[in-house]
Parts: C-alpha cells; structure tokens; sequence
C-alpha cells in the first residue's frame, strides 16, 4: 500500500470524494458521483502527480439498490492500482459521461457494460448492443433480471440440478449416516 499516494489522492479530490480512501494490498479504492467523473479522470490522467495513462477495465455493476461504473487505472507513479468508482447511479436510468475523450478503447467496454447493465454512457458514439441482439429490452447482469426457466425457484418448483447446494466433502454425510444407523 502506498500512503502517499492516499494522502495526494485525498488532498487533490477531498471535495469529490463521496467516502473514505480505502486501500488493501496493492489496490487504492476511491468513491465519487457521476457527475464529478470527467473532471476526476482527466485529473488523475493528465495531472503530473498521478498521470493514469492506462486504463485497464472499465466495468457496470449492480448492488440492487444503485448502480455503479468502475474504472482499474494504472500510473508509474504509484505501485498500487486505482480503483475508481462511479457510486449511486440511478437503476431507473443510470447514466454517466464517457471517457472514450481520454482512451478510444473505453468505448468497448461502456457498450458492454450498456449491454448488461443497461448504463448510459453520454458521449460514446456508438452505444450499442455488444453482445445481445439489437432488439433485446432486458439487461442480463441486472440484479433483477430472471431467466424464463426461473419458475423453477418458486416454492415447491423444486430446485435445477446446477442450483443443488453440497456439503463440504467428510463432513455432513457423516453425521447422516450416524443417525441413520443409530436409529
């Protein structure tokens, strides 16, 4: 962990930070709003303090109450990764501004994550179904999402075959077994 690179990070954005700095290993983790993205990315990217030039995954991500846009950067001047994320997007319209203005492969991964999350990336000029059919109206990584087999989840439905929860291996069966014999 570098905690110098926290101390610059909490001093240069104090006023766009929407939580604590946490950092664990070689990762520091950073929390703002949406609207402060492109005014926070372009500083880490072109700031002489912290110069992110790398952009390593960009990604969409559902709590089940917000939605979330999650940037790993990389800079030679820290040893930790940068871990920004976008926090408390709407999951009626989530929407943030694109960075494909500072990386142009940005733009592959805002159409994934508009694909299966259903985030709107203002700016990208091509937001646009990546892997699911042009005219598919659901988003498959939605906490709310259900496939059209998922009746099977109801009660008395019964449970498929791949959602069958095991034991760990030397330990329930045993008992099983105990009591099936001592009775």
């Amino acid at each position: 962990m570098d905690r110098r690179f926290k101390a610059r990070l909490e001093a240069r954005f104090a006023d766009q930070l929407t939580g604590p700095i946490r950092q664990r290993h070689d990762e520091t983790e950073m929390r703002i709003g949406a609207g402060d993205v492109v005014s926070v990315i372009t500083a880490l990217h072109d700031e002489s303090a912290f110069r992110f030039q790398f952009l390593s995954d960009l990604a969409g991500v559902d709590t089940g109450h917000v939605m979330q846009v999650v940037y790993h950067l990389w800079s030679d001047t820290t040893p930790d990764w940068l871990r920004v994320v976008a926090d408390g997007l709407s999951r009626d319209d989530p929407r943030v501004p694109s960075i494909t203005f500072l990386w142009k492969g940005a733009e592959w991964m805002e159409r994934e994550a508009y694909d299966m999350f259903g985030i709107t990336f203002e700016g990208n000029r091509d937001l646009r179904r990546i892997y699911m059919p042009p005219d598919y109206t659901s988003f498959p990584l939605r906490k709310d999402f259900f496939l059209p087999d998922d009746s099977s989840r109801s009660p008395g439905g019964g449970v498929r075959h791949m959602e069958q929860t095991h034991a760990p291996a030397g330990a329930e069966p045993h008992a099983r077994v105990r009591r099936a014999t001592a009775g």
